[in-house]
């Protein structure tokens, strides 16, 4: 069967390998669609991961798909169950992120199918669609540790799938003032379809005064700020992370999710004067399925704007590369099993 894998520094390859050999507590999972993202981006860059890690490296760690197979210790699901694949963690083990499997193959194996990583897909979910889940839930986390409350005005810098999932969250929750930011015509129309307050571009539109007329202004002892309140970096940019400290308010909030690995020049000084908290987020709210819940609450499909076959990963690839026209990139197994 076919499984996508790193071999060295920008070599990705789909590789024939052997199906899976489960045991007894350890179930099988037909997957029907994986989502690409950055952090895969990463991966095939840097050849693997900067830890230690499976050679060569397997890539997929955003999942859906039915059960194919159980061990007959398994009790939690059984066959023709549909379900989002948890990536997993330190203790459990990871899929897709340093882990033995990946998610990008016709047949994951998913061990230890009793620890609660297998999910159960709500009937009106297509599987294509379940299968935004997992940034759906870092998107979620993002929101959370941004720390809105209500009436606050909220900026939104970058919006991929994390940045517009982030977004969904929040107008989900009730929050009417949340500004979406990002070159991308496509992703600024995305995200004004989620609910934003305003999506602006910030090669064309002033940011800070547009959140200025938006939100209001506070007082600084430099001059007023935009009252906004909470900040999410999902753009990756060091320039964003710089201009939320130097144009923010006093008492602002930031969530950074986007992945800076390279260090970013911080005014400590400018922390300090305005009591400004960063904070990071990783990965998930404490229950996962909740991102599932809001998969079943809002038809969020729109956001899938790509899907291609496994046996055409490259342009696959390519489109998550060089478009940023683009939101959730989605490879799909299985014929139409996405569609179900």
């Amino acid at each position: 069967m076919l499984q996508v894998r790193v071999h060295g520094p920008d070599d990705v390859r789909v590789d024939e390998v052997a199906p899976p050999d489960p045991g007894p507590d350890d179930a099988v999972v037909r997957v029907a669609a994986c989502g690409i993202c950055g952090s895969d981006l990463s991966y095939i860059r840097l050849g693997g991961m900067a830890g230690p890690a499976p050679e060569p490296l397997c890539l997929g760690h955003e999942m859906a798909g039915v059960v194919h197979w159980v061990g007959d210790q398994v009790r939690s699901v059984s066959v023709g169950d549909r379900v989002v694949v948890e990536p997993g963690n330190e203790q459990l083990g990871r899929i897709g992120g340093g882990g033995p499997q990946g998610g990008l193959t016709p047949e994951l194996l998913v061990r230890h199918a009793d620890a609660g990583l297998l999910h159960a897909v709500p009937d009106q979910v297509p599987l294509g669609v379940a299968a935004f889940a997992e940034p759906l839930a870092v998107g979620m986390h993002a929101a959370e540790q941004a720390e809105v409350q209500p009436g606050d005005g909220v900026a939104v810098f970058g919006c991929g799938p994390v940045g517009l999932a982030a977004i969904a969250s929040l107008v989900d929750q009730g929050h009417e003032r949340v500004v979406a930011i990002d070159p991308s015509r496509t992703r600024r129309r995305l995200a004004s379809g989620l609910g934003a307050q305003a999506a602006l571009d910030p090669n064309d539109d002033d940011v800070w005064s547009a959140l200025s007329d938006l939100h209001g202004t506070t007082p600084f002892m430099f001059g007023p700020t935009p009252a906004t309140r909470s900040f999410i970096e999902a753009s990756g940019s060091p320039q964003v992370l710089t201009d939320i400290l130097e144009r923010g308010r006093v008492g602002g909030r930031l969530s950074v999710v986007a992945l800076h690995y390279r260090p970013v020049p911080t005014s400590f000084l400018l922390v300090l004067m305005k009591e400004f908290t960063i904070r990071g987020s990783m990965e998930y709210p404490e229950r996962f399925a909740d991102a599932i819940d809001l998969l079943a609450r809002r038809d969020l499909s729109a956001l899938v704007t790509d899907r291609v076959p496994i046996d055409h990963f490259d342009r696959a690839l390519a489109t998550l590369r060089e478009s940023k026209e683009c939101g959730k990139v989605l490879v799909t197994m299985n014929g139409d099993l996405a569609d179900r």
